[in-house]
């Protein structure tokens, strides 16, 4: 192979190696990018109804005869941080999203605490959302030490409830009515304890939208959406 033909050669496969890397460079980011678009959170048009603890998605049209015979959450009668004696009334055409935590807690609970405060900063002017955190250990949990916790963590008060009350209640709440528990068909009593990362959406008529990773962001970020959904929805 002459000199001019050996150069050619040469220039041909830097080229091609040149090419070759900018091809790999765009299928990287490409595949980033789609990464980052799969696990972007969305805004639906509409989100389903749960009725059982299976939490099996029902679609249905919200003014519906169907939607009038779902599960609701029932009446209760608890203590907020500040003493307030705190009803279902309270939740009366409000959209809320609840969960089920202690104070002492050092494991789950403090990140669960973090992303509630981050749903309470994305609705902190928006009187038609609220959050309701009940105490898994009442007995330790009075009033003024979810005062104190409260304080701590920024909880805004009449938007944030950190509520407290009969343990028998709270369990009954947490297990019979927000299905708050994954251990399907395990028959479980007060003496088990309540411990559980995720976040129930609750409509304005007190029907269970939706249940969340309370530890995962986008997670988190999904039920802000879904929270706007609901209101548009409303």
């Amino acid at each position: 192979m002459g000199l001019n033909e050996q150069i050619y050669v040469f220039n041909w496969r830097m080229k091609l190696y040149k090419l070759n890397r900018i091809v790999a460079v765009f299928l990287v980011t490409a595949t980033v990018f789609s990464c980052k678009q799969n696990t972007t959170p969305e805004k639906v048009s509409a989100l389903p109804y749960y009725q059982e603890s299976s939490f099996t998605p029902q679609w249905l049209a919200a003014n519906s005869k169907e939607v009038k015979n779902l599960h609701t959450i029932p009446d209760f009668s608890l203590q907020n941080q500040e003493g307030k004696t705190i009803t279902e009334k309270e939740f009366d055409n409000k959209i809320y999203v609840a969960d089920f935590f202690f104070t002492t807690c050092s494991g789950i609970c403090p990140k669960m605490t973090s992303n509630m405060a981050v749903i309470q900063d994305a609705f902190k002017d928006d009187d038609n959302v609220l959050l309701l955190s009940h105490s898994v250990t009442p007995e330790t949990d009075s009033v003024s030490v979810l005062k104190e916790y409260a304080n701590f963590k920024g909880v805004i008060t009449n938007k944030w409830h950190l509520a407290t009350g009969k343990r028998s209640e709270i369990y009954s709440l947490g297990r019979d009515s927000y299905f708050i528990e994954e251990d399907l068909g395990e028959l479980k009593t007060d003496d088990d304890f309540l411990h559980t990362e995720n976040f129930v959406l609750i409509d304005k008529d007190k029907h269970i939208r939706g249940i969340y990773n309370g530890l995962n962001k986008t997670a988190v970020q999904q039920l802000i959406k879904d929270i706007k959904t609901l209101e548009e929805e409303s």
